[in-house]
This record gives structure tokens, C-alpha cells and sequence, in this order.
């Protein structure tokens, strides 16, 4: 393997790992900002709470998969050697991924951190599996006042996560679209709808007898939903990049991690 010079940073769970003190430690928020290139090694999981730090310093991403599906994560731990060599050598494809971010009129939220999510932004009932009541509207155009379980808002990233669970289709994520799946609607004529990157989706929930609704950021950041607000759920303005190796091919990815060919 040709030998590559590098300064190595990273955060303090991995470093504990290593028990190598010579390697420099930082903050994950520190470490976006200083490093030219994160590698994450871990599964999906790890990869977003990852991104959503990276897309904010512009810095490009690239993983290895030690989880079950590992969607985000291409490299194998097996060939590490291989596949890592030439992308630090320059040799890779770059891709642009979008995000979703909400704002509202929720003035006790913070304005300091964005809310933004690069799988999906849902919307679901707490901890009580009962009903809930809401209204959507898109570009200020009401779609439908709807009772289910919740809403499922996913890029093409995300439409291979939860979203697809939930019935909705899979979306290549060179197209600029957001998915809408309904969560166990009361009405089995609400189906997942495609919606161009561009909308601007508006949400309130609806008063209710048991009003424990929550809103979540893939899965890992979560908050009330309160019935007096407006959400509005929109394209961040800016997008994730992820590297891959030359021979990236995203049919694949879908083949071996939904087992297709089994």
C-alpha cells in the first residue's frame, strides 16, 4: 500500500478505542471544522448524527460500515486498505446529498442550531399508539387534514430508511424530491406522495384528547409538537458530500442491502 501522509484527528470515543495518545482529539463540531475529509466508521446511524455536524462545514464524508444494512456506508471493513487508498489519493466520486430542515413559529426553539434531518423529519404520536389529527398543506395549497399514526417526510436518502417501511417508494438520490408517507392513515385512499425538493410543506397538529405528538430528525433528535404551531419543512440550503469509490454503483448498494438477488 503507497504510503499516504496525513494528520489524524478524532473524537474522544474513538480515541479511548485506540489508546493512542498521540492522536489529536476535538469535538465532533471541532473536528468538521479542521478536518478535510470524516470518515465514519459505524453504521447508518453513526453516519447521520455525523452529517448533520459535516453539512454545516462543508466537509465531505465517507464510511465504513460496522452496522447491519450500512446504506451510507461503503467501505467493508475487509478491504479497507484497498477501497481507503484511493480516495485519499484522489480517486473517487462525489456526490451532493440534500437535507430537510424545520422551522416554525415556535419562539421558544432555538434559532442558534438548525433542525435538520439528511434521512427524513417525522412526525409521530410519543409513546401513547393512539390517533392523531393534523392538517398539510404544500407551496400554501391544503393537501389533507388526516388521521393516522403520523408522517414520514424523506429525501431520496432517507427513502430507503423508514419511509420505505412505511409503504413509500424508492427514490435515486440524484433526484431532487421529498417523499410524504402517511403512518396507518385512517383513510387507505392516503397514499405516499412525491413532492419536487423545492415545496414547502406546512404541518399543525390538530387539538387532541391524548396530545403527546413529537417531531424527530432521523431518528435521533426529537421534540414536542405543539398544536398551536405552524412547522414548515423545507430543502436545507446546504447539501452533504459524500465521496465513493471509483466503482460505486447505487444498484447495487440496493441489491446486496434489500437482498434482491437472493
Amino acid at each position: 500500500m503507497q504510503e499516504i501522509k496525513a494528520d489524524i484527528i478524532t473524537v474522544a470515543q474513538i480515541q479511548q478505542i485506540l489508546a493512542d495518545n498521540s492522536v489529536t482529539v476535538l469535538t465532533q463540531e471541532e473536528l468538521a471544522t479542521k478536518a478535510d475529509l470524516v470518515i465514519v466508521v459505524g453504521g447508518d446511524g453513526s453516519f447521520l448524527e455525523a452529517a448533520r455536524t459535516c453539512v454545516m462545514a462543508n466537509v465531505p464524508m465517507i464510511g465504513v460500515n460496522r452496522g447491519r444494512k450500512g446504506f451510507l456506508t461503503d467501505l467493508s471493513p475487509q478491504a479497507i486498505k484497498l477501497e481507503l487508498e484511493p480516495i485519499l489519493n484522489g480517486k473517487y466520486i462525489e456526490e451532493q446529498r440534500f437535507l430537510l430542515a424545520l422551522s416554525s413559529n415556535d419562539k421558544s426553539l432555538s434559532q442558534d442550531t438548525p433542525l435538520i434531518a439528511l434521512n427524513d423529519i417525522v412526525l409521530f404520536n410519543g409513546s401513547v399508539a393512539k390517533m392523531m389529527e393534523f392538517e398539510v398543506s404544500v407551496d400554501g395549497k391544503h393537501v389533507y387534514r388526516q388521521r393516522s399514526d403520523g408522517l414520514i417526510m424523506a429525501t431520496p436518502t432517507g427513502s430507503t430508511a423508514y419511509a420505505l417501511s412505511g409503504g413509500g417508494p424508492i427514490v435515486h438520490p440524484s433526484l431532487d424530491a421529498i417523499v410524504m408517507v402517511p403512518m396507518h392513515p385512517h383513510t387507505l385512499s392516503n397514499r405516499p406522495i412525491v413532492l419536487p425538493a423545492s415545496a414547502k410543506i406546512t404541518l399543525q397538529v390538530l387539538p387532541s384528547r391524548h396530545p403527546e405528538p413529537q417531531l424527530s430528525f432521523d431518528g435521533q433528535v426529537t421534540l414536542s409538537a405543539h398544536t398551536e404551531t405552524e412547522y414548515e419543512i423545507k430543502m436545507f440550503k446546504q447539501k452533504l458530500r459524500l465521496l465513493h469509490p471509483k466503482d460505486y454503483d447505487y444498484f447495487h448498494t440496493l441489491r446486496s442491502k434489500l437482498s434482491w438477488s437472493a
